[in-house]
């Protein structure tokens, strides 16, 4: 199956919105550790998915959240 880096900037004002557009959505991303800056002062977040294309990969995550994400198809490269 394809891969998909999913990823998500959102401004300090929204971090919290962002965690809560979680709660009461159906996810095989709630509480799986994932790549986030938001704890560094950064406010980007990242997840490595599989899916059949980059939209089915956004559905994944909440529409609020989705709206406001990439989804980049990927794939392991061994650099030389």
């Amino acid at each position: 199956m394809p891969q998909f880096l999913i990823h998500h900037r959102h401004t300090a004002d929204d971090c919290g919105a962002v965690f809560a557009s979680f709660h009461g959505f159906d996810s095989p991303l709630r509480r799986k550790s994932t790549l986030s800056s938001c704890p560094c002062g950064g406010h980007d977040i990242w997840w490595s998915v599989e899916a059949d294309d980059a939209d089915a990969a956004l559905t994944l995550l909440p529409v609020y959240v989705a709206t406001r994400s990439t989804a980049t198809r990927v794939g392991m490269w061994r650099i030389p």
